[in-house]
């Protein structure tokens, strides 16, 4: 028996794949999830997940810093992204974080299966029109993910607030939380991205595309 868990912020299409998946594998379970909280809670209440469909553009993930955050938290998880992008550098640089697999959301149910199956078994899966243009895509840089992945979730909430433009005053308010809490909250932000201010933070929230979880 196959358990897996679709991560999407697409209620339609979650249903759709799920009924195709049980559709064609006799038996697979299955649980949903929206957004990267839910699927951290997902995947925490799980036992004995054999693979995790991610997308990554769902609230809260932010480019690949989703992705790093589960592969850190939940390293003997496998993942494979679904996506509807299929650019060759964005394929490369999520094989490299640590996604086992990539599958085109556009794909049949046939190719989920067989890229399930090829996943489960120990296989890198990719498909067959983008694997040559993925191996020869140069190493990417993943060290500010992974730092950020190193942030508590509540400083992951204040350096989204620092994207947004918002003071530590409106921050305190929208935490309900203390303003010297959250200063020392973007103090421990500056320390782990080793950054020295908020432009910088900005920025580093800018490239990675953070933003914030959908209530």
């Amino acid at each position: 028996m196959i358990s897996l868990v679709i991560a999407d912020d697409h209620p339609l299409f979650r249903s759709a794949l799920a009924g195709a998946l049980r559709a064609e594998i006799e038996g697979i379970v299955i649980v949903e999830s929206h957004d990267l909280d839910s699927t951290l809670q997902c995947l925490g209440n799980v036992n004995d997940l054999d693979l995790l469909l991610l997308d990554l553009n769902m609230p809260g993930s932010g480019d690949l810093y989703g992705l790093v955050r589960i592969r850190k938290d939940f390293p003997d998880v496998p993942v494979a992204v679904i996506s509807g992008s299929e650019d060759s550098t964005m394929v490369a640089k999520v094989i490299d974080a640590g996604a086992l697999g990539f599958i085109p959301k556009t794909s049949e149910p046939a190719t989920y299966v067989r890229a399930i199956h090829a996943i489960l078994a120990g296989d890198i899966w990719l498909p067959e029109d983008l694997r040559q243009a993925v191996a020869n895509q140069p190493k990417p840089d993943l060290s500010m993910q992974n730092k950020v992945a190193e942030l508590t979730p509540q400083q992951y909430k204040v350096l989204c607030y620092l994207h947004e433009g918002l003071l530590n005053k409106q921050i305190a308010y929208e935490l309900s939380i203390s303003e010297a809490t959250v200063k020392a909250h973007i103090t421990a932000i500056f320390r782990k991205l080793e950054i020295n201010n908020r432009t910088q933070a900005v920025l580093v929230a800018s490239d990675l595309k953070l933003h914030m979880t959908s209530v």
